[in-house]
């Protein structure tokens, strides 16, 4: 296993277009593609970081819909950072509808962001992101916990 030196709550959003498309953003730290996520804040809640990040990163406002799932497992939640440290996430995902706003790289933590056919996803993708978008088309009424 990775060395892991921390242990953090995260959330990550999955939207989804009249196509059914899903939106992804090229990450400035590791350059990678992703579906819009971060860290839980001290003091807010899941569903208000989930917001929050989404609006920092896309600008967009957006509405949780359903919760996807649960997860921790190491193997796939274990991140390690350009600058070496590595931190296990436990990731709260849920799948979100637009409300407003307009779609643009909002802060310096996105290169691009961009809608992607689930079948035309781009190849450098995070690793932990394919698993969550298909829970998320799964189409499932509970959650998963994994």
């Amino acid at each position: 296993m990775k060395r892991i030196d921390e242990l953090k709550a995260g959330v990550a959003v999955i939207i989804l277009n009249r196509e059914k498309q899903v939106l992804l953003q090229k990450r400035a730290d590791v350059e990678l593609w992703g579906i819009p996520s971060g860290h839980i804040e001290i003091g807010e809640t899941v569903s208000e970081a989930a917001i929050r990040e989404v609006k920092e990163e896309t600008n967009l406002d957006i509405r949780i819909t359903k919760l996807i799932g649960v997860y921790s497992e190491p193997h796939s939640q274990v991140f390690v950072y350009p600058n070496g440290k590595g931190v296990h996430f436990i990731t709260i995902c849920f799948l979100a509808e637009i409300i407003g706003g307009e779609l643009r790289c909002n802060s310096d933590e996105s290169l691009e962001i961009k809608f992607f056919g689930p079948g035309n996803l781009p190849q450098d993708l995070l690793k932990m992101h394919p698993r969550w978008l298909k829970d998320a088309l799964a189409n499932r009424e509970l959650a998963f916990i994994r």
